[in-house]
């Protein structure tokens, strides 16, 4: 298994410690296939953000994959998605994610909106269980990744997860040019 992305992490499956997922997530992987080929490690909470954690644990940032939330706005109307990119770059957000939306304004969703909406803690959100009917737009970097680190819902742990994994997950695009230079 590709767990290694975790660096000087101790991963386990992630179905054995359900205790280190948020509900959705453990729904969702429950409901895959593939399951055994998530694992999950515990962490510090206070170091969740991305920067802190792999200087942390010696994780490699080009091995880890950020899930931002999106609100796309048209008149009255708001539709949300995630997008899922590498560490080391940002999502087209005005650009890819706005037209993807059909929307005139796209921005990151507020926090409160993301967490209440997601079911997750704000720095874990994670592609695995997000609201049904949401697309998750990822970038082709992280569904050819082997593995890539992300949230596992909540702050107090990290999940591996094969790119491939990802780019199956329930409304997921694969999407060209989603994650630019940062």
């Amino acid at each position: 298994m590709s767990w290694q992305v975790l660096g000087t992490l101790r991963a386990v499956s992630a179905l054995e410690r359900p205790d280190l997922l948020a509900e959705p997530v453990e729904r969702t992987l429950k409901g895959l296939d593939d399951a055994a080929l998530v694992g999950v490690a515990e962490i510090d909470p206070e170091l969740a953000d991305t920067a802190a954690f792999c200087a942390a644990y010696s994780s490699p940032p080009e091995a880890s994959a950020n899930c931002v939330v999106v609100a796309g706005r048209r008149g009255d109307e708001t539709r949300y998605a995630a997008c899922l990119v590498l560490a080391t770059t940002r999502a087209d957000v005005n650009g890819l994610v706005r037209k993807r939306l059909g929307a005139r304004k796209a921005s990151f969703a507020p926090m409160d909106d993301a967490v209440a909406l997601t079911g997750m803690e704000y720095g874990g959100i994670t592609p695995v269980g997000l609201p049904e009917g949401w697309p998750l737009l990822v970038d082709p970097a992280v569904a050819a990744a082997e593995a890539v680190v992300v949230g596992s819902g909540v702050r107090r742990s990290k999940l591996a997860v094969p790119g491939a994994l990802v780019a199956a997950l329930p409304g997921a695009e694969v999407l060209d040019g989603l994650g630019r230079p940062g």
